[in-house]
């Protein structure tokens, strides 16, 4: 098996493991019902996004922490959310990739979606988003 190598590979891992999120009965309807997802628009970003994380490019352009505390306010984001979508991250990771870039994209993951849960979930987030 091989490691993640360029932005193809991104592709690859992006478009199967949000599949596997739109099939996911804890995570796929706060996709496919609340945020009713683009998916033609959100794809292209998130291929960005996990090329400027692994690769350093910065081509990403947005604010995830923004997005996700306005979902947050339709359909709470709890730790339940937060495990099911690292562990089938991982998972399409671990079918697809071996190797350094392939473990250092689940360690980005699991720090990211950490610190998105600690700051949802945080007191201070109950304070009204600008």
């Amino acid at each position: 098996m091989k490691d993640i190598e360029n932005r193809t590979d991104i592709i690859l891992l992006v478009d199967r493991f949000y599949s596997k999120v739109q099939d996911n009965q804890t995570i796929g309807p706060i996709f496919t019902q609340v945020a009713q997802v683009d998916w033609s628009h959100h794809l292209p970003k998130m291929y960005d996004f996990w090329e400027s994380i692994l690769f350093g490019k910065a081509i990403y352009k947005g604010n995830p922490m923004l997005t996700h505390f306005s979902l947050n306010q339709q359909a709470p984001l709890k730790e339940e959310e937060f495990k099911t979508w690292k562990m089938i991250f991982f998972n399409t990771v671990d079918e697809l990739f071996a190797g350094a870039n392939a473990e250092t994209i689940k360690q980005k993951a699991q720090s990211i979606a950490d610190l998105m849960h600690f700051k949802i979930n945080s007191p201070q987030s109950k304070i009204n988003i600008i």
